[in-house]
């Protein structure tokens, strides 16, 4: 029976070949941001705390992990460190019975590193375990082909590869902002979060209020770059007319409030990209989308409208102002794709009417590199359509997310039980056709890492 208990461990071990010296994957892993970065959209996981610098031997990052959908505290510790060479983190306290990660940088010829990546790990429960350990080795081979995909291109195509900028960022704690900042930090860039909260900020903390109009930008030195990604879901339920006045406030007061304090400032950005959505055309069928396009003639199209317009005061100062119409954004962590994995994952998934409405979406890697893009590149001004280049009708895409789960789509909800159970809301956001066109992208020679959406699905969810 004592044989049996004190099972050997299993050991998984993941290689790959990425571009850069050892110094720089090195001193990537070691930045603010890095685990983040490499944590899987889908991972049942949350960084808490971290205490000490970087990959140092001591330091300790606690996490809250979901074990069967059980909340649990999950400790680490770094004990090894050799510069450029490995370090060692282990389980403290947690799920496992053992678990020891070792990342090693190994050097090849044209300065060029395997990363490998061993994981020596014990379930608990002794013998009782054994008929897990196959599903724990699927998953952490779905876990670490995320991390090393994420790491080899970011390295490869990204880290340090312009000039370092200190960004200002709104919405830091939203969808795209909570994955948007350790991408820009672990890039090379500084990055000071807008936060709401008045006590016990951090350093890369600076507190405002848009309701009352608080920004005090004066002791924070020069901003090269703001990014601006505030604004409330619009998808919670029904519009009433208290909600869509929060809509629109909390879109329009936070950006008429960060463009006036940026244009007083004596050394103004050199950027202000502030985020809109697709939601500005309205329903426009099947008709090919691009920027230059109108405003629709729905309540949506309004909100994206008086959004837009109040940045004027940061152009009309000279600020170069990018206007980002963004489309549906693929990421299991937040929005669309967020509310349609588990009905989809259980082979409930639903077609909305006859599902010929055009739905344009883009995945959150190539959101989060056409915002560097844009950052970078100095000559990309106005608005900017955010979608992968190939939209596809609601049909199509809930034909694809199901097959990507082996599922079959079978399920139609009616156009009007959408209108009946949502209403306006339903009508504008499930109903509506907009097919876009990411044409300023394009033409500026920004590369797509998804062009077309069944490859993009299954990054985002693993699959």
């Amino acid at each position: 029976m004592n044989t049996l208990l004190n099972m050997k461990p299993r050991i998984y071990t993941k290689r790959t070949r990425i571009n850069v010296p050892v110094e720089a994957a090195f001193a990537w892993h070691a930045r603010n941001g890095a685990i983040l970065r490499l944590t899987p959209p889908w991972a049942p996981l949350k960084m808490i705390s971290r205490s000490g610098i970087g990959i140092d031997k001591g330091v300790k990052v606690l996490f809250r992990i979901k074990v069967f959908k059980i909340p649990m505290a999950w400790e680490a510790e770094h004990i090894v460190w050799e510069k450029n060479r490995m370090f060692r983190d282990c389980q403290t306290r947690g799920p496992f019975a053992l678990w020891e990660h070792t990342h090693r940088f190994l050097p090849q010829p044209g300065n060029s590193t395997v990363m490998e990546d061993e994981v020596k790990f014990k379930l608990p429960l002794g013998w009782l375990s054994r008929p897990f350990y196959r599903f724990a080795e699927k998953e952490l081979d779905r876990m670490f082909s995320y991390r090393h995909r994420v790491l080899k291109h970011d390295l490869e195509n990204h880290a340090d590869k312009g000039s370092k900028k200190r960004i200002l960022v709104s919405g830091a704690s939203g969808t795209i902002g909570s994955i948007l900042v350790p991408f820009l930090r672990t890039c090379g860039h500084e990055v000071i979060r807008l936060v709401r909260k008045t006590r016990d900020l951090s350093g890369d903390e600076l507190f405002w209020d848009p309701s009352a109009g608080i920004l005090d930008l004066g002791k924070t030195g020069p901003f090269d770059a703001v990014i601006n990604l505030n604004g409330l879901d619009i998808s919670r339920g029904r519009w009433t007319p208290e909600y869509k006045k929060k809509i629109i406030d909390s879109r329009v007061l936070s950006t008429r409030l960060l463009a006036s304090k940026i244009s007083g400032l004596d050394t103004k950005p050199e950027v202000f990209i502030s985020s809109s959505a697709i939601g500005f055309y309205g329903d426009s069928g099947d008709r090919l989308i691009e920027e230059e396009d109108t405003e629709g003639e729905c309540f949506i199209s309004a909100v994206c409208s008086q959004w837009e317009d109040a940045s004027s005061e940061a152009r009309n100062a000279g600020i170069r102002t990018v206007l980002l119409r963004i489309g549906v954004v693929l990421t299991p962590a937040g929005g669309a794709l967020a509310k349609m994995e588990l009905p989809f994952r259980l082979g409930l998934g639903v077609k909305f009417g006859r599902g010929s409405q055009y739905m344009s979406w883009i995945s959150m890697e190539d959101t989060l590199s056409a915002i560097l893009h844009i950052l970078e590149n100095g000559v990309i001004n106005g608005q900017v359509n955010l979608t992968a280049p190939n939209p596809v009708t609601n049909r199509e895409f809930s034909r694809t997310l199901a097959s990507v789960f082996h599922k079959k789509l079978v399920f139609t909800l009616p156009g009007f039980l959408v209108r009946l159970f949502w209403g306006e809301m339903g009508k504008e956001t499930l109903m509506a056709s907009t097919r876009v066109m990411p044409g300023k992208l394009l033409d500026s020679g920004f590369s797509f890492q998804h062009e077309t959406l069944e490859p993009a699905l299954r990054d985002m969810l693993g699959r």
